[in-house]
Formats: structure tokens, sequence, C-alpha cells
């Protein structure tokens, strides 16, 4: 009985780790970017571009 569960939890614990590795990070990571880069877009609009004045 106790390999049934090891293998049930061994595959619980496979796709949990692909859906983090291969879904939630990269989209995760796209986001903050792509965040990011809107706030500095938003804050240039009122501060005006870098560079000397």
């Amino acid at each position: 009985m106790d390999k049934t569960i090891d293998k049930t939890e061994k595959k619980r614990e496979l796709t949990v780790f692909v859906f983090l590795a291969g879904v939630l990070f990269p989209i995760l990571s796209v986001l903050v970017v792509s965040g990011y880069g809107f706030l500095v877009w938003i804050y240039q609009m009122f501060a005006g571009p870098p560079g000397p004045s």
C-alpha cells in the first residue's frame, strides 16, 4: 500500500513542479518585467525622459 501512495505522491509532485517551472514562474516573470516597464513609462510621462536637462 505504501508503494501506491509513494507513486501517487511522486506523480503529484512532478505535476506540481512542471506547473511551477513551466507555467507559473514564466508567466510571473513576464508580468513583473512588463509591470516594471509600465511603471517606468508612466513615470517618464510626468518626469520627462532621462538625460541632461
